[in-house]
């Protein structure tokens, strides 16, 4: 798992069958200290509720996915399962500013 911060909403009228009535979020990977990791945001499928601005645990691995959505036949890669609440962590795991 991956934590991820929303950066917003995807709306498509068109898409996999698969797909209809999923909702589709822009995510983008983070560290511990809420920084974003790489220039690539990602597109996931939204089983937790997200919203904008929210931080997310984000699973990127096509098995997992499969067996949270039940079937095989969606084209999905990305899946945000959870909304973190909050991160606690020792000082000695962060880096310092």
């Amino acid at each position: 798992m991956i934590l991820a911060k929303v950066k917003g909403n995807l709306v498509s009228t068109q898409k996999n069958s698969y797909l209809v009535g999923q909702k589709l979020l822009l995510v983008h990977p983070i560290d511990l200290n809420d920084n974003y990791i790489g220039k690539n945001d990602v597109v996931a499928i939204d089983v937790a509720d997200a919203g904008i601005g929210d931080t997310v645990l984000l699973v990127q691995e096509g098995k997992a996915v499969q067996q949270i959505l039940g079937h095989k036949k969606a084209p999905v890669h990305s899946i945000v399962v959870a909304v973190v609440d909050s991160i606690d962590v020792m000082d000695d795991y962060t880096s310092k500013k």
